[in-house]
């Protein structure tokens, strides 16, 4: 019984963002970890099957089982090489059998399929035997990525050089490459295993799909910088932060839920991140006039959502009202949350990030936003990047298993501007010009996008005008005013030495 008890904590982990499927799999310490991460997948693959037959049969009201636990039990009842357990829950089970049979049956009879993975739908069946590079950050506060890359040489591994293209990701067992885009990411064949190598038990590597390295990447947050992470755990975004901060300055950790944020405090010691402070709080309760968020100017925002990107998770199974009312509910909610983090004073930058392939979560809640606070706009982000937001949004970055070898994603990166000294208003959603790259030697990875100084010192327009905000643009002009007085000083004695 050891094994469904286990593997339904893991379904439930995923389901709440906890981490990918594998690594949650192998921090299990399950003595059979291939057993419990087939029965994991194949399961989360027949999920809403699942649920179905579990729904119309009411097997949780007969048997008092909770839905993960029932959907590993009743996949290896009906679907896998049957039950694997005794007692009184075997005993338990096999009565449900066959009216749980007959349900798979009317299933199959509706869809006119004879076969259990007939009833998977066509964008599930097309994931079947996908698989993406194992991708892996170095974590540049334990080591470099020369270091790390030399480590895995002598330890057997081949270094392709960096990656040119997609077919580039497409390696035999124990090839690795540089990734084209992210200069800190390395790509594996997607079997290689890195939970008991020493680099990653050692913090040294953080595993990490590539598109969800982008919002910590492009949000670029300088050393002695105060940002923070608003929905943090698991902590691999948040460590990010901390690396490209290189442990400088305040990084703000929030989560509302308490056992996700004691498994990111342990990931963080691993990681050796230094700078944070968590809190066991709803990020939408957090006062942004708070003294001690007074020097908060950038934001990383990746609010729950639909998990639809993630190859595990597809929701397009279920039925299409209760996807839209979902949606629609998560929708709101990262609104709000992206509208709160748009609130903190000294704002400079906020990057949203999603792993939903929806635009109700998307486009369309960064367009409602950016028509709410037409103080920010979109910077445009890697321009060699495969895949742009839908349009209009095509400053904004998308991700996919098939145009970047990824799990689905999406980001945005809104800065805060200022319409001083323009002769005409600026439009809600405005585009930035694109910022220069530092040269990076033969790498062709792109440079994230930096604050610049006339971005500290330029005023900065306020969502509303109200007398507040007039003061503080008053009390932003008087540093401007000083400057002038100076350099009027300066010309007299200039003058008077003339």
């Amino acid at each position: 019984m050891a094994l469904y008890i286990k593997a339904a904590e893991v379904l439930e982990k995923a389901e709440m963002k906890q981490g990918a499927l594998k690594t949650l799999v192998y921090d299990s310490k399950f003595a059979n970890i291939k057993q419990l991460f087939a029965l994991v997948c194949e399961t989360e693959k027949f999920s809403s099957i699942l649920e179905e037959i579990i729904e119309s049969t009411k097997l949780l009201k007969q048997t008092k089982l909770k839905m993960h636990l029932a959907k590993v039990l009743v996949y290896d009842l009906l679907i896998g090489r049957g039950l694997k357990c005794g007692g009184s829950w075997k005993t338990m089970m096999m009565k449900q059998r066959s009216r749980l049979q007959a349900a798979l049956a009317r299933m199959k009879v509706k869809q006119n399929v004879s076969k259990n993975g007939d009833l998977l739908t066509v964008s599930v069946q097309k994931t079947v035997g996908l698989q993406l590079p194992r991708y892996a950050r170095v974590n540049t506060l334990k080591t470099t990525v020369e270091d790390a890359v030399d480590y895995l040489k002598r330890d057997g591994f081949s270094y392709m050089g960096q990656a040119s293209s997609l077919e580039d990701l497409t390696m035999k067992r124990k090839d690795f490459v540089l990734d084209m885009h992210l200069p800190e990411v390395l790509a594996f064949s997607p079997k290689t295993d890195f939970h008991d190598h020493f680099l990653y038990k050692a913090g040294h590597l953080i595993l990490q799909d590539k598109a969800s390295c982008l919002p910590a990447f492009l949000l670029n947050p300088p050393p002695g910088s105060h940002l923070i992470d608003a929905c943090a755990a698991p902590g691999n975004k948040t460590s990010h932060l901390a690396a490209i901060m290189k442990n400088k300055g305040r990084l703000f950790a929030f989560d509302l839920d308490a056992k996700r944020l004691a498994t990111m405090a342990t990931l963080l010691l691993r990681a050796g991140v230094t700078c944070q402070q968590l809190a066991n709080q709803d990020f939408l309760k957090v006062d942004p006039d708070s003294p001690q968020f007074k020097d908060v100017e950038y934001v990383l925002l990746d609010p729950s959502c639909s998990g639809s990107g993630m190859v595990c998770l597809r929701d397009d199974a279920s039925p299409a009202d209760q996807v839209r009312a979902r949606l629609a509910s998560l929708a709101s909610f990262q609104l709000r949350c992206l509208n709160h983090g748009l609130r903190f004073p000294r704002l400079k930058r906020l990057v949203y990030s999603t792993c939903s392939i929806h635009s109700q979560e998307n486009e369309d809640v960064v367009t409602a936003c950016l028509q709410q606070n037409p103080g920010f706009r979109l910077v445009p982000l890697l321009a060699q990047w495969p895949e742009r937001g839908l349009e209009p949004l095509t400053q904004c970055l998308r991700a996919s298993t098939t145009k970047t070898r990824t799990h689905g994603f999406f980001v945005a990166l809104l800065e805060k501007h200022s319409e001083a000294g323009n002769k005409r208003p600026e439009p809600a959603v405005q585009i930035s010009k694109p910022e220069a790259a530092a040269p990076l030697g033969p790498s062709t990875c792109e440079t994230r996008p930096a604050a610049s100084e006339e971005e500290s010192e330029a005023s900065e327009t306020e969502d509303t005008p109200t007398a507040a905000a007039a003061a503080a643009e008053q009390a932003d002009a008087t540093p401007g005013k000083k400057k002038r007085k100076k350099r009027t000083k300066k010309k007299k004695k200039a003058a008077t030495v003339e």
